[in-house]
């Protein structure tokens, strides 16, 4: 087989690398989302306690079904798309240097490391108000959790195999 240059890029490799991407960002999505409706219902909000409870726990149980429903389908396909891209690396490293996969990981890095950025601005926004909830803290330590995994993961990827 012979080797592709960094140059030509095929429909194939721009194909599998958004859609890894894009479902990737949908899973963190889903997953945050689905974690901020677990949190609503295990500690109410104590100004929307009363007539409107009961209609909020059914709006987050669908919504907890949407998110979950999302997950299951999306996050095995950036898993499996994920897999076929290692699996191509392996047969072929210099794929690891397309321009199309640099790009969206150096996007993912500056939209995770924004991401952060907000969520510790809104954490000591918060603190310095005073209005520190358990609610909230949870909410932030979900979204830290998220954005830092997928931000640590790409980083050590890129530091891992850089060439250029």
């Amino acid at each position: 087989m012979e080797l592709l240059p960094q140059e030509k890029i095929s429909p194939k490799d721009v194909f599998l690398h958004l859609l890894a991407l894009i479902a990737l960002y949908a899973s963190a999505i889903s997953f945050i989302l689905l974690i901020f409706e677990y949190i609503n219902i295990l500690i109410p909000d104590t100004l929307q306690v009363g007539s409107s409870y009961h209609y909020s726990l059914d709006s987050s149980h669908n919504a907890i079904r949407w998110y979950l429903s999302m997950l299951i389908v999306i996050f095995p396909v950036y898993a499996i798309t994920n897999w076929f891209l290692n699996k191509n690396y392996r047969m072929f490293p210099e794929k690891r240097n397309l321009r199309i996969r640099k790009w969206l990981i150096y996007f993912t890095l500056f939209l995770t490391a924004i991401i952060i950025i907000s969520d510790l601005v809104a954490l000591l926004y918060n603190a310095l108000g005073g209005e520190l909830t358990s609610r909230f803290l949870l909410k932030m330590i979900t979204v830290f959790f998220v954005a830092g995994s997928i931000f640590g993961y790409y980083f050590v990827d890129i530091r891992k195999h850089h060439t250029e």
